[in-house]
């Protein structure tokens, strides 16, 4: 690894950032993780790394008796090991009680009903909590899809209308777990707590950079699912191709992205800016990328096993979903992202081609032929 030069004129084994907060147990806050799945996990171990005092809620059992008694997740982050003042529950109301903080990352399917379970918490009822969410994608309302943050503004406490966070970017689990560098965008009305968020994250491997535009920053960490389902087919389509290939992905990329921006301005995102930043083009990058993305690994395993064969139509795939033993988040977002571009007419080939695929409509080399196809002739 490469490393900085010192006063001993040798390099270091390890990066040395200057200037970054150096937390101890004298500035410790008392924070809540809802959801311990990789995501939840790895930011649970950060938080604690940085002397914070950390309680994360598990669904399942096992998850909570492996956290406290090994100090491992082996379930969702195997081969990590975790501070050993981390502590694990089975109660949300316990996790979200008395803290200062609260950091949401249950998947968005299921989001919405874990925040219920949580609302009767003596600091949420005062707005005396800082809440952060971590959740990509959107909810299911009475009122069609909707982005996060809108949605939870209708269930908490009117105190947090404005004043929720928004962190997304560039930042696999497995590699925040294992302490590589990353960088995320903390966004918010409330400029303030964004600063908060950035001052509980901030690491020296761990880099927060404050956003005002909620909007702008949700729109790419859900719709980027969408176009990494699509690099995923792509890439596996490459290999038996001749046609095919790294320019190929780059294009697709590269067209993902104006598809993003175009949703998110429409959506009412406040800075162009986001979009060519971690929280933009760095998170879809990696999503498309690299090998531990789910959405990436999903499109592959549509065109190599297969994958959709037990489904009729994409709304059957979200509603069985468990049923892959794994979540891309990018499959109940391309349902929304059709139902929205539609409504508002906006032109988003990409993210339309996922969901008639999804929905068994044609087939990946259609999708792409006929997509490429639509560009040579435009």
């Amino acid at each position: 690894m490469p490393g900085s030069i010192g006063d001993s004129g040798k390099p270091s084994r390890r990066w040395k950032l200057p200037g970054l907060p150096s937390f101890g147990r004298k500035n410790a806050a008392r924070i809540g993780v809802i959801g311990a799945g990789a995501w939840g996990t790895a930011v649970a171990k950060s938080l604690a790394e940085n002397g914070h005092d950390v309680c994360i809620w598990a669904l399942e059992p096992e998850t909570v008796e492996a956290v406290n008694v090994r100090h491992v997740n082996e379930l969702y982050l195997p081969g990590i090991r975790l501070p050993d003042h981390l502590r694990a529950t089975g109660d949300p109301l316990e996790a979200a009680t008395d803290v200062d903080a609260i950091v949401l990352a249950v998947p968005s399917p299921y989001l919405l009903g874990t925040v219920k379970r949580i609302l009767t918490a003596p600091n949420i009822m005062e707005g005396s909590s800082l809440i952060i969410v971590l959740t990509k994608g959107f909810i299911e309302t009475g009122k069609g899809p909707r982005l996060i943050v809108d949605t939870l503004e209708d269930y908490l406490p009117g105190f947090y209308r404005g004043n929720l966070v928004y962190v997304s970017g560039p930042s696999h689990a497995e590699e925040v777990s294992r302490g590589l560098i990353t960088g995320l965008a903390a966004a918010s009305v409330n400029g303030r707590n964004a600063i908060r968020t950035r001052k509980l994250l901030q690491s020296r491997h761990l880099l927060v950079f404050p956003s005002l535009d909620v909007v702008g920053v949700q729109v790419c960490g859900a719709v980027k699912n969408v176009v990494a389902i699509a690099f995923g087919m792509l890439d596996a389509l490459k290999a038996e191709s001749d046609v095919f290939g790294d320019n190929t992905e780059s294009l697709l990329l590269a067209a993902g992205l104006n598809e993003i921006q175009t949703f998110g301005q429409a959506l009412g995102a406040t800075h162009p800016e986001t979009f060519t930043s971690i929280a933009g083009v760095g998170d879809l990058d990696v999503t498309c990328r690299s090998i531990h993305g789910r959405n990436r690994r999903f499109g592959r395993e549509i065109v190599d096993k297969n994958i959709l064969a037990p489904f009729k139509d994409a709304q059957d795939l979200v509603t069985r979903i468990k049923l892959l033993g794994y979540l891309p988040e990018g499959a109940p977002a391309s349902i929304f992202v059709n139902e929205a571009a539609k409504a508002k007419k906006l032109p988003m080939p990409i993210c339309r081609g996922v969901y008639r695929i999804l929905n068994r409509e044609l087939s990946p080399k259609e999708f792409i032929e006929e997509y490429l196809g639509s560009l040579a002739g435009a």
